[in-house]
Formats: structure tokens, sequence, C-alpha cells
């Protein structure tokens, strides 16, 4: 096993459920897949991007490992490894388990009167996957393989990337739907404060990875988690990095005050909507973009 049982227990008493034999995939129920079922909202990329909430599958196929150790990281960055140790289980394995645990996470759903009935029958066929719950996905070593097999499955898949992999991404053969790269700073001195990478050449590889996403035929998508007093500044150094990348979006989206990242940050670190909103709007007229959407609840801004 990839975790200590009790590593392992303290995972799934926060909810998740680990896939496969060997520990290092897992998925959890989000939050907006929750309100969802009961219609009492939906997710942001529900909203963007039409990804129906009581259908997306939030899992990892890296749980533990990681390249950074992000200070505004919710998770517990005390397990977290920076290579690839042990065995691993097979992509359509980790898909089928992921499946089963999510079904057995909301079967409790069936006695709750408030719950839309068509939507937790659907739910039990999710569509898409959110691979994005924990560590470094493309540090799975048969990601590229996990996401045919997702595809040949029916699902969308959004894969979300910290670019330290660029040579991984640059080889895939099979692209998911939308690639995300998070862009947390706006310069390497920020970027070493508030990621806190665990290689040498990490700020060199996000750059390659920034060059390297215009080859990308589906659609891509810079990330930027807003982290007040540590990286809401320099909108014109943001500019030019992601004018490298050309994404399709740019989501500028609040730091959450939630988890682990309460030992590191302050509730002062959480900007308010209007904060965001603000920041995005100083990215969006240095990168020639607009203001497409907005969702006030999850403070997150989409620019196009």
């Amino acid at each position: 096993m990839t975790f200590t049982k009790e590593e392992q227990e303290k995972l799934e008493y926060s909810g998740y459920r680990f896939a496969g034999k060997h520990g290092h995939a897992a998925a959890k129920i989000c939050h907006w897949t929750k309100k969802s079922m009961k219609d009492e909202g939906v997710c942001y990329k529900e909203q963007f991007y039409g990804i129906q909430s009581h259908r997306c599958l939030q899992m990892s196929p890296a749980v533990p490992f990681c390249h950074q150790k992000c200070s505004f990281c919710w998770r517990d960055l005390s397990q977290t490894k920076i290579h690839w140790e042990g065995e691993y289980d097979d992509p359509k394995t980790i898909i089928e388990d992921a499946i089963k645990a999510q079904n057995s996470l909301l079967c409790g759903f069936g006695g709750n009167p408030n719950v839309n009935r068509k939507k937790l029958e659907e739910s039990t066929r999710p569509t898409n996957a959110a691979i994005s719950l924990a560590g470094e996905p493309t540090l799975y070593p048969e990601i590229d393989e996990l996401l045919a097999e997702f595809k040949k499955q029916g699902f969308s898949t959004f894969l979300v990337s910290n670019g330290m992999n660029w040579e991984k991404l640059g080889s895939l053969d099979c692209e998911p739907s939308q690639t995300y790269i998070s862009l947390d700073a706006p310069n390497e001195k920020v970027y070493k404060e508030l990621c806190n990478p665990q290689i040498d050449d990490a700020w060199s590889n996000l750059n390659k990875t920034l060059e390297l996403l215009p080859s990308f035929n589906n659609n891509t998508a810079i990330r930027i988690t807003s982290v007040k007093g540590k990286n809401m500044f320099d909108a014109a150094d943001y500019a030019k990095l992601i004018n490298k990348a050309d994404p399709t979006y740019i989501e500028v989206k609040a730091y959450m005050f939630i988890g682990s990242s309460r030992k590191r940050l302050s509730l002062d670190n959480m900007p308010s909507y209007q904060e965001v909103y603000d920041f995005a709007e100083e990215i969006a007229e240095k990168t020639g973009r607009r203001i497409s959407q907005e969702s006030e609840v999850s403070r997150v801004i989409l620019l196009e």
C-alpha cells in the first residue's frame, strides 16, 4: 500500500474511497455533486462548460504524489511524495473501482426525500471525470491510457496539472477534453514562496508547459488560485506568461480557507468575491480577454 493504514483511514474518514489495490487512486464526492442532487445549485463547471454536476466523478490516479507543496492546498501535505513509488493499478481497474466507490458513497441519498430522483438514477452513470482530487495526475505512469479508457467509456475528462511534467503532457496521444494548468504566481520568486516546489527546475518546467499549451487540439485553461496578500498583483507579468500559453479559457479563482491550508495561511488570505473580480479585470485587460462568466458563490471568474 502507498499509505500506511492510519493515513488511509484518515483519508477515508474525510470522504476518500480508494480504487484498485495499490492505494494510489481514489474518488471523493464533490460538494457540488451533493448540492446538485438536491437541486440546491451546481458547480461552476456546469455553468461555464455544461458539465453536469450530478454526473461528475471527482478522482485522482496519483493521490500521494506531487512535485509541489502549495501553501494554499487544502490537503495534508505530510503524506506527499515527489516521485512515483511502488506498483500501480491499470486504468480499467481504477475507473471501475472509482465508479463503484462513488455509487457506494451516493447510495445513502436514496433515503433523502429532497433528492431529485432522476438525478439520483443518472448519477450512477457518471459522464465526466474531474481528474483533480489530489496529487499530480501526470505522475501516474499510465495517464495516457487512463484518458483513453475514460474516452472509450464515453467520459469527458478535465485534467488538472501543475505543469511540472511537461514532457509527459507533450507526449499524450489522448488529450483530455480540457487541460488545466495551474499558474499561481507572476514570477519565480513568488512561485517558490507560495507553491514550495520540491524539485530544482520547477519554474523552468512550468514555463515549458505554458509554451507547449498552444499545441493542444482540445480546450485548455489557465487557473489562477488567488491568495490575498500573496499573489494578487503584477497582472502584466501574469499576462506575459498567459499569452505564451494562449489558453482557451482563464479561470481566476479565490483561495478558500479550508482543510489543512488553515495551518499555513490565515482567513485574511481568502479574498472576497469583489477582490477576485477586480483582479480578474486586471488580467483581462492585460491579456486582451473579456469576462464571460462568473460564479459569486464559488468566487471564480471566467475569461475568454
